[in-house]
């Protein structure tokens, strides 16, 4: 029978972000000495595995597998026998991958929470409707989900890390240092997410193209004095001037990371989260929601029933394929005011990430990279034992230190600036 080991890791998924995190698991072999790659495409991991193999003493297997299947999922990991299993497949799988986790017996890590394909399913809706009312923002992704199975996974001993991607992820260990080391008290935090980059097409997104055009084009929500605010998508506009990359315009969004620092992060009276884009983006996805292609309703075309938002996908371009035609920087980090000593601070704190030297490294462009070093980091602080815990737990409940020092050694360096340019 094969013997659990506490440096194997199951990854489920095999696009870009995974891609990334995959090449830095591999780059860190004390670590991780065996990695199984698992997809519904086998011979993608098949293809990076050869890739990979003669660059690392990491063990690379693969193996196919549908992980909307909990039971085929579970029988992965009862067979293979990973300490923990890396979900970067799609949002809507993780309820089924965490269920194998729990059946077979491995920590379970991800990136992005939980959201269901399928909108019009009438037992979502009813507790999604009720939730919506209940805490006053319509978002179709949420943590509820995921934070039900907390006394699941602490009555089986194990441990669900959610989140572990830039934002959220990164951002949310940020603010976790910041309450550490900078602050008694934080009283507002921004996340700013600038993509500086240009990759030569009229339009295209650069990750899920299913996944980034449902979160933009949805209302924006922000929280402030205990409740949610929610605002018509796209209506609150601010320019800020971003280091290295410079002035660029963002837009309030709702995003994950708000629901989880506003719980754990005592006295904090504001949390928003902006999101660059430019105006070439903003018209064509307007267009496309305005003739119905960012519908997740299934319609029949030609006696088939297909989603509008899926079939876009299939026409857009992958962004895996970017890496090499996409020039330019991010800039992603928070802007937090607070109070220390009884006198006021404000500091930010942010990573550059230039898209060339992302793809000359992994072959991957920055913004798959930044999800991806975090993946693995993630899954790291999980495998050494740096973080310890039963139940579920997001990244900003932990010791952020090791977190942070990981980031500086494997790719992320971060700055902080005192006393920077705020936003209204």
């Amino acid at each position: 029978m094969n013997k659990k080991n506490p440096k194997r890791l199951l990854i489920i998924g095999c696009g870009g972000v995974a891609s990334v995190a995959i090449h830095k698991c591999c780059q860190n072999s004390d670590v991780f000495e065996e990695i199984m790659i698992a997809s519904r495409t086998k011979s993608k991991c098949d293809a990076l595995a050869a890739k990979l193999a003669p660059m690392t003493k990491t063990v690379i297997t693969t193996a196919q597998v549908n992980a909307d299947h909990a039971e085929e999922v579970a029988e992965l990991i009862a067979s293979y026998r990973p300490a923990a299993v890396l979900n970067l497949a799609l949002p809507y799988q993780d309820l089924a991958i965490m269920d194998a986790c729990l059946e077979a017996g491995a920590h379970y890590i991800d990136t992005a929470n939980y959201e269901p394909e399928d909108t019009d399913d009438p037992q979502w809706r009813e507790i999604y409707e009720e939730r919506c009312k209940r805490l006053g923002f319509s978002a179709y992704f949420d943590y509820s989900w995921q934070w039900d199975y907390r006394e699941s996974f602490e009555n089986a001993g194990l441990m669900a890390l959610l989140g572990t991607g830039f934002d959220p992820g990164v951002t949310s260990v940020f603010t976790a240092y910041a309450q550490k080391h900078y602050f008694d008290e934080i009283h507002t935090i921004d996340i700013l997410d600038c993509n500086g980059g240009d990759h030569g097409y009229p339009f295209a997104t650069n990750f899920n193209p299913e996944i980034n055009l449902r979160e933009v084009s949805a209302p924006g929500s922000y929280w402030e004095n205990g409740a949610w605010v929610e605002v018509p998508p796209m209506s609150i506009k601010r320019e800020y001037d971003f280091p290295e990359v410079g002035r660029k315009d963002m837009y309030l969004l709702h995003h994950e990371e708000i629901e989880s620092l506003a719980k754990n992060i005592p006295g904090v009276q504001r949390i928003r989260f902006f999101m660059t884009f430019g105006q070439s983006y903003l018209t064509h996805m307007k267009c496309l929601e305005n003739v119905g292609m960012l519908s997740t309703s299934p319609i029949e075309f030609q006696g088939q029933q297909i989603v509008p938002i899926q079939f876009l996908k299939a026409l857009l371009p992958d962004p895996a394929s970017l890496g090499p035609r996409t020039v330019g920087k991010t800039n992603i980090g928070c802007i937090y005011t607070g109070i220390k000593d009884g006198k006021e601070r404000t500091i930010y704190i942010y990573n550059v990430c230039d898209h060339q030297e992302c793809y000359r490294e992994v072959e991957s462009q920055a913004i798959s990279y930044t999800t991806g070093v975090p993946a693995m980091i993630g899954a790291m602080m999980v495998l050494t034992g740096a973080w310890q815990g039963e139940g579920v737990f997001n990244v900003e409940e932990f010791d952020p230190d090791p977190y942070m020092d990981a980031l500086n050694q494997w790719g992320l360096p971060w700055v902080v600036c005192e006393n920077p340019q705020t936003v209204e």
